[in-house]
């Protein structure tokens, strides 16, 4: 009887295991994430019930803890956990001396990758400073309009980005901003040095740090603005503590070297890369700027094991010509975003198929976020039963011409089906904030929905499309709206369009993005309307973008049209403009392609178009 009842058990329990692995494949290594996601936020409340609270807690944590361990690899420069702790206590003494900035107020930094970004951040950190970081591609109105949105009045330059205050210095002096450059000696009497102001003060730790409110707002991060320029959006110090887990979650531990290339302006070096190697005690391999011909060579010389990468930087890899080291190293944990599933193949093919890839989403204004923590190529995470138990979102069906969210008669939003692409939108709580754009309120209640499945509920609306199979992985489709996202950045159109809508030949412009084979995001592309009796000046446009946008926000393509689509409402349509992207074939319009050697726009024909396509030419 026994017998029986024991295979009979035997039996149901293989039944049931087979069942679970045809219907429900990942629900073990679901669950396994989810317990470990579960052990984090324990730990997290444990150690902010012993004080460790905030970001910069974390890292005096770290200082305390390991205070020789190498933190920062520069160039030829190592400096250790107490280092940095010290530096930052110099510079935090020696702003205070001078009295500016102090608490409460905020910091402007404009800074290129260095250890003292670091350093002047946690020094103003410890002064109890919010710090907006600054993009160093942008221009001059667009970095007094930064000021503006966000309320510094103090504004910290590295030497080697002087150049770019200097040319709105007079707008700088008259709303009284104070100059400070991280610098030995000052460029003019504008400015205040900062180093050798540093080499004379105590690095002592400050025995005064402020009290800081976990749900307040600790940085300013700017994101393209989708109505003009950049949104200086609010990024609290809940969202940056969680932030820090992003490498722990993707399978880092304290031992390993991980290598970050990409800008700290962006809060994927600054909370995910920095604040990772900070949560694990970890040694980060800092580079000023990403080269593809030094990557490998890097990894091999500092025996790096991580690295953190953008889809366009794994692009850039591939499309390298081969160096022996590209073989000969260590890494063996790849994380990030933005990685495209050919790519992802490529790359892996290539560069040793050891190495994990860890594929992530999230946003700067917002806690929801996703990963892909399994071994399958493409997702960026998974969106089954326990995923939404500890990150609930929904994905919403959307009008494919306004990308609106669709609603019911009754005023209701509708689910997505699987296999559609939706607009991801998550619940406002305690850990998905959502704390606003400074100085546009209207901006931040354009990122609400309201009454999405019953009255009072709010929901972040991210502007995303991602599209949910039956399997439960999460991929994304597009960016919606009036952004794009090219060589790793966000283009606003409006900001491009009024741009170029400054030049005395140009009527009006209408300015999308387009797909390139073989390219992540999408390059820029502007149908224009010419001035009566004008002609195109490709030399003068291009003149023109030099000075006024970023390169990665400069039209490649043109489209010159007699006139621009519109909606009911005189909205530009762009749908069909982005369908037909930049071939010849199907339009009877006049296309020019942006030359950058030539620094003209040539006429694009069909063998252009296919060296283009064929990657022949690089864009």
């Amino acid at each position: 009887m026994i017998p029986l009842l024991f295979s009979s058990v035997l039996a149901g329990l293989l039944a049931l295991l087979l069942y679970q692995r045809t219907v429900y494949p990942f629900f073990w290594v679901d669950l396994i994430y989810y317990l470990k996601l579960r052990r984090y936020g324990k730990s997290l409340q444990a150690r902010m019930k012993s004080g460790i609270i905030t970001y910069l807690d974390c890292f005096l944590h770290q200082a305390r803890k390991n205070p020789n361990k190498p933190f920062i690899i520069f160039e030829s420069q190592t400096l250790s956990f107490r280092d940095v702790d010290r530096r930052s206590n110099q510079i935090a003494n020696a702003f205070r001396a001078h009295g500016s900035p102090g608490q409460g107020d905020i910091v402007a930094m404009l800074m290129c990758n260095e250890p003292d970004f670091i350093c002047v951040w946690l020094g103003l950190c410890k002064l109890g400073c919010e710090v907006a970081f600054l993009n160093n591609n942008i221009k001059a109105k667009s970095l007094l309009h930064c000021f503006g949105i966000c309320g510094a009045k103090t504004l910290v330059v590295g030497a080697d980005l002087v150049h770019l205050v200097e040319e709105v210095l007079p707008d700088l002096k008259k709303d009284n901003m104070a100059l400070w450059v991280v610098d030995h000696t000052a460029p003019s009497e504008e400015f205040t040095s900062l180093l050798d102001k540093v080499e004379s003060m105590s690095g002592e730790s400050l025995s005064d740090l402020p009290k800081v409110n976990i749900m307040s707002n600790f940085l300013f991060i700017f994101t393209s603005g989708t109505t003009g320029l950049s949104k200086a959006a609010r990024v609290g110090h809940l969202k940056a503590v969680l932030s820090m887990a992003f490498f722990e979650m993707c399978g880092a531990t304290s031992e390993d070297i991980i290598y970050i290339t990409l800008p700290l302006y962006h809060m994927s070096a600054c909370l995910l890369g920095i604040g990772g190697c900070i949560q694990l005690g970890a040694t980060c391999v800092l580079k000023k700027k990403f080269s593809a011909s030094q990557f490998w060579k890097d990894c091999v010389k500092h025996d790096v094991t991580v690295v953190q990468y953008i889809g366009e930087l794994c692009r850039y890899l591939y499309n390298h010509p081969t160096v022996p080291e590209e073989r000969a190293h260590r890494v063996r944990l790849a994380a990030g975003s933005g990685l495209r599933s050919d790519i992802w193949r490529q790359f892996l093919q290539r560069f040793g198929s050891r190495i994990k890839i860890r594929e992530g989403y999230g946003l700067t204004e917002a806690g929801i976020g996703f990963l892909n923590y399994t071994e399958e190529v493409g997702p960026i995470g998974r969106a089954g039963y326990f995923n939404k138990l500890s990150m609930p979102f929904e994905l919403l069906r959307h009008d494919p011409v306004s990308y609106e969210a669709v609603r019911t008669p009754a005023g209701r939003c509708i689910r997505a089906q699987k296999g559609e692409a939706g607009i991801l939108v998550a619940p406002l709580s305690a850990m998905n904030q959502f704390l606003g754009y400074a100085g546009s309120q209207v901006q931040s209640e354009k990122k609400l929905l309201r009454g999405v499945f019953k009255d009072g509920d709010v929901f972040f609306n991210t502007g995303d499309l991602l599209l949910h199979d039956d399997q439960d992985f999460l991929y994304f489709r597009d960016r919606i709206g009036d952004t794009f996202r090219w060589k790793g950045e966000n283009v606003s159109t409006t900001e491009v369009s009024e741009a170029v809508g400054l030049l005395d030949f140009i009527q009006e412009a209408n300015i999308y993005g387009v797909t390139i084979p073989g390219n992540e995001g999408r390059a820029g592309m502007a149908a224009i309307v010419l001035q009566q009796d004008h002609k195109l000046n490709g030399s003068e446009l291009y003149d023109h973008l030099v000075k006024t946008l970023p390169a990665y926000a400069w039209p490649r393509f043109l489209r010159i049209q007699t006139s621009l689509d519109v909606t009911e409402t005189f909205k530009q349509q762009k749908v069909k403009l982005v369908t037909e992207g930049f071939d010849p074939d199907v339009t009877h319009d006049l296309l020019y392609f942006l030359d950058v050697p030539q620094k003209d726009y040539t006429l694009l024909t069909v063998s252009l178009y296919q060296d283009i396509v064929n990657g022949k030419i690089k864009v």
